[in-house]
């Protein structure tokens, strides 16, 4: 389903000098028809009171999305852009690390709708997030 050549090797290196580097994202696999990427608990990524700040959470679904859909299109003609995201903070984590697992809900020609799913350590779901993606045409 995905570019042969979205590898996690070439999703890390775009993601170089970016917020998702600034945040410690980092892609951890590349499936047919999914993507994982783990992020730290850590104070790069807390909120005032020491809990996992939800935009970071939504940074982290929100990134997610983004690349898959950029591993579904043709780059030289056009562009995945969000539309809409939400998400719901289910469970607080101070520290370690979440990892997310993106999955598509719908493909189409013109959007794309992801399913992602943070979990902690322990492989508790602390967030829950859909993530509309319009593509568009390069001019």
């Amino acid at each position: 389903m995905f570019n042969p050549e979205m590898t996690v090797a070439a999703i890390n290196r775009m993601s170089e000098q970016t917020l998702v580097a600034n945040l410690g994202i980092e892609f951890t696999e590349v499936g047919a028809d999914f993507m994982c990427a783990q992020m730290p608990v850590d104070r790069r990524t807390l909120q005032p009171y020491g809990l996992l700040h939800g935009g970071a959470s939504l940074a982290l679904a929100e990134t997610m999305g983004s690349v898959a859909s950029t591993a579904l299109i043709d780059l030289a003609t056009q562009a995945a852009v969000g539309l809409e995201i939400n998400g719901n903070h289910l469970r607080p984590v101070e520290d370690g690390v979440v990892t997310g697992t993106v999955r598509p809900i719908h493909i189409g020609r013109r959007t794309h709708v992801w399913d992602i799913r943070i979990e902690d350590e322990e492989g508790r779901l602390v967030n829950v997030s859909r993530l509309t993606m319009m593509i568009v045409q390069r001019t």
